[in-house]
């Protein structure tokens, strides 16, 4: 799977990529990632990719011709998807990365500043999305959460893909407690079911234990999985 991230700051997610699970995932060729600089796509000789917007107000606003530019610059896979990263985007779930994990590739635009020219959106037509009601300084950690989340999901990328089908939300409930070396810390004992060695016993406590945890954590998701079962 490729990620074209267009981004004034290559640099943050080069950084990022370079490290951990999304390293080796890029190392072992299942993941690509590049960063496309919009500076690069400019027709000013300043390299000035933001301008004080029309009718006033505080800020600056990313200029429409080096982003579609830049976009236009990257070779579309037939099986591909372009994302914009904003607060008014529809909310990043597990749901919505699974989904975006069957594309070949996704584009992934950064903004900054006060946002786009709207005529960003009215050419490249993206699909917008917000990891959370809250606002950054730019898209670049948004774009970094939503590519680490969908890479997951991607066969190879955690060795087993058992390993993200463990993980919170993918059965719609809460991951369950984890233990490991020593048995005993500070008092507190492991579980001895989890030492029995009987799986059935130890999978009816996990699912207990998830279900525990999503109703005093996550009362939404417990009442939309008993809704489902």
């Amino acid at each position: 799977m490729q990620f074209d991230v267009i981004t004034l700051f290559p640099e943050i997610v080069e950084s990022y990529c370079n490290c951990s699970i999304i390293k080796r995932a890029v190392k072992d060729e299942i993941i690509k990632i590049n960063a496309i600089n919009p500076r690069e796509y400019t027709k000013d000789k300043h390299k000035k990719v933001d301008d004080t917007p029309y009718g006033g107000g505080a800020g600056m606003v990313l200029m429409a011709q080096p982003y579609v530019d830049a976009y236009e610059s990257i070779e579309k896979f037939d099986n591909s998807c372009t994302l914009m990263m904003t607060p008014q985007g529809e909310p990043f779930k597990n749901e919505t990365a699974r989904e975006l994990s069957k594309y070949n590739q996704l584009i992934i635009l950064c903004g900054h500043y006060e946002g786009y020219d709207e005529r960003i959106r009215n050419i490249i037509n993206p699909r917008e999305i917000s990891i959370g009601d809250f606002v950054l300084t730019g898209g670049e950690l948004p774009a970094l959460c939503v590519i680490d989340c969908i890479s997951r999901k991607l066969e190879g990328v955690l060795g087993k893909i058992e390993s993200a089908d463990q993980d919170s939300f993918e059965n719609g409930l809460l991951e369950y407690p984890h233990y490991t070396k020593p048995r005993e810390y500070r008092g507190l004992k492991v579980p001895d079911v989890l030492l029995n060695g009987n799986h059935k016993e130890i999978s009816e406590f996990r699912l207990n234990q998830m279900l525990e945890r999503t109703k005093n954590k996550r009362p939404d998701l417990y009442k939309k999985y008993l809704d489902s079962h």
